[in-house]
């Protein structure tokens, strides 16, 4: 990617305090650091996260302006220091984005065609959801950021406990919730007013404007991790898919923010350093980026498509069978097969997990290992074991796993939970992907796509799948003290490259 500044580093002068005034005269805290060379410079907003404040990118808004950027970091409405109460991204946050881009041009050395917008997490969403309301905006990084809210919260109608409970005590621990967020959120905890927290929750979704975005044709960088529990890797692949916009697509390990981490503290970070190179190159006179995907399997090196579908060259049927022997383990692989029967218990819990949020996939990526389990341990009284026969090569697994279940005799209301691991000789399972899915209504069916993961399953393992009712992560929504049962019929389609 070429750069469009003239300099490898450039003078930063210190950066200043500065309020500056939102939409409805709600005071929002910032700071600004620009280069002390003359001459106008593209800018770059960083709205915090969510429970953050504009301190949180003071390292890299001093590296950015080196770079020649004029920034401006901001705290959100509700939180910290800035007035008002939290709009969760809403149409005030819009508003707000538009008067801090206002301010730039009209008191620092910004050139007003040449603005990006950028953050992590709660500051990726405001940034992405900006451009479709700001025109001015010419370059978006979203870093660990959702595109579709509604999903984030109600992915397969599985509601996700610990990622929107942690949101919520910070929200009262450092911010001033609104009352929209506050019953929305009691509403979402007690199962209830389903429809009305989702339209919520759409408003506050850049898929519903991605018209909006298409139309304004900012460069978008998405990057994001594998195993982000806030905000998982589908809803960013699909919204990537749609973008007609220069694009680049960037998915490696950890959970929510992992991979931003070291560079909010200063430290070297190939995520910042990628976003460093999409803005020089989208805030040039004359962008010339397209499209392109950077994956960082999960236990491999890295890799580079032109497009999300070109790292899937096939895509393998493995058939759910009768349960065997002493192990109680089925086999998966062959054809579909029919006349057999699974049943477990819908509130007993096993050691398949897929762990706490933020720390036990952030644990991976610092350390390179996946969560893992010793599969003997896995109580066949309380879920369905399948593994497949060992191949003598490498399984490249590449995409979106999907994992069909029939079921019969189930309850109007149930979840359960599907985990694919990579099985070694001795037993020991280690987590490739998982996700739960609900139905509200009775059903004969679960159609689930797995979490888009990118990992190498290697000679002589066996792929295994585990299906159970209960993972603390997620609100299940089965009835105490009543049985799902598996049949016939079932399978998972995993892509391989």
């Amino acid at each position: 990617m070429g750069l469009f500044i003239s300099s490898p580093a450039q003078a930063a002068s210190g950066f200043r305090a500065v309020d500056i005034t939102g939409a409805d005269g709600v005071v929002l805290k910032a700071t600004v650091i620009a280069p002390s060379t003359a001459g106008r410079h593209p800018a770059v907003v960083l709205p915090s996260s969510w429970g953050l404040n504009d301190l949180e990118y003071l390292a890299q808004a001093k590296k950015l302006a080196g770079r020649g950027y004029v920034v401006v970091s901001y705290t959100p409405r509700g939180w910290w220091l800035s007035g008002g109460e939290i709009d969760t991204a809403g149409p005030k946050d819009m508003a707000d984005l538009t008067k801090v881009i206002d301010w730039t041009v009209a008191n620092t050395v910004a050139d007003p065609d040449r603005i990006g917008a950028a953050g992590i997490s709660y500051g990726a969403g405001i940034s992405l959801l900006g451009a479709a309301f700001d025109s001015r905006i010419r370059a978006v990084g979203v870093l660990s950021g959702w595109t579709d809210l509604v999903q984030s919260l109600y992915a397969d109608s599985t509601r996700h406990r610990q990622s929107a409970g942690l949101l919520e005590l910070a929200a009262q621990l450092v911010g001033r919730p609104s009352a929209e967020l506050t019953a929305n959120m009691a509403d979402f905890n007690a199962g209830r007013d389903v429809a009305d927290v989702m339209n919520w929750a759409a408003v506050r979704s850049a898929s519903t404007y991605l018209d909006k975005i298409n139309a304004n044709r900012p460069a978008v960088l998405i990057a994001n991790g594998w195993g982000d529990t806030f905000f998982p890797p589908n809803q960013l692949v699909d919204f990537y898919g749609k973008l007609t916009t220069p694009k680049r697509l960037e998915l490696r390990p950890g959970d929510h923010a992992i991979a931003e981490l070291t560079g909010v503290l200063g430290l070297p970070n190939e995520v910042w350093t990628s976003l460093y190179s999409w803005l020089d190159q989208n805030l040039a006179v004359a962008p010339t980026s397209t499209g392109s995907v950077f994956l960082k399997p999960l236990n491999a090196a890295a890799e580079t498509y032109p497009t999300w579908s070109a790292q899937t060259t096939s895509l393998r049927r493995y058939g759910l069978g009768r349960i065997r022997g002493l192990d109680g383990t089925g086999l998966l692989g062959g054809a579909v097969s029919t006349g057999w029967t699974r049943k477990l218990p819908t509130d007993a819990d096993t050691l398949a997990s897929g762990g706490l949020v933020l720390i036990t996939n952030g644990a991976a990526a610092i350390t390179g290992q996946q969560p893992s389990v010793w599969l003997p341990f896995v109580d066949r009284g309380r879920a369905g074991v399948w593994a497949s026969e060992r191949s003598s090569t490498v399984q490249r697994i590449r995409g979106v796993p999907a994992v069909h279940l029939e079921l019969s005799g189930t309850e109007a209301t149930g979840t359960v939970v599907a985990y694919l691991y990579d099985l070694d000789l001795v037993g020991n399972a280690k987590l490739i992907t998982h996700a739960p899915a609900s139905w509200l209504t009775s059903t004969g069916k679960v159609d689930l796509r797995l979490p888009a993961t990118a990992y190498d399953l290697p000679a002589g393992h066996s792929l295994t799948l585990v299906v159970d009712t209960v993972d603390p992560l997620h609100y299940e929504e089965n009835p105490s003290g009543k049985t799902i049962t598996i049949g016939g019929g079932s399978y998972v389609d995993v892509p391989l490259r």
